[in-house]
């Protein structure tokens, strides 16, 4: 199967196949990669109307669960919260290759797969 374009509605679809699974989330952000593993507990999304700056999202993606984190340096330690917050933007782009999910964005990507 090669790589998709998804509607956010059908990314959400498959996203929400994965409730209950362990997930490695990979962000690379300009020269950037971490690494998180969750269980995932929840799905949800979030709007944010009363911004300060355009760097603070308007929406966003929230996984909800337990898990750890690992930086550039290999450390790894426990998620400080039990969200993980991905900013959406109107232009993020959904992709799906049979085995992962992608989000891009202005600031980075975002890999999500069952671990």
């Amino acid at each position: 199967m090669g790589v998709q374009f998804l509607t956010v509605e059908a990314f959400n679809d498959i996203l929400q196949q994965w409730n209950g699974e362990s997930i490695k989330i990979s962000k690379h952000e300009l020269d950037d990669l971490d690494e998180t593993l969750m269980t995932l507990q929840d799905i949800s999304y979030a709007r944010n109307t009363r911004r300060l700056d355009n760097y603070e999202p308007m929406h966003a993606l929230l996984l909800n669960g337990m898990g750890t984190i690992k930086t550039d340096a290999s450390n790894t330690q426990s998620l400080p919260s039990s969200v993980y917050e991905i900013p959406l933007e109107d232009n993020t782009l959904y992709e799906f290759d049979g085995q992962q999910l992608l989000l891009s964005t202005s600031r980075g990507v975002y890999k999500i797969e069952k671990e």
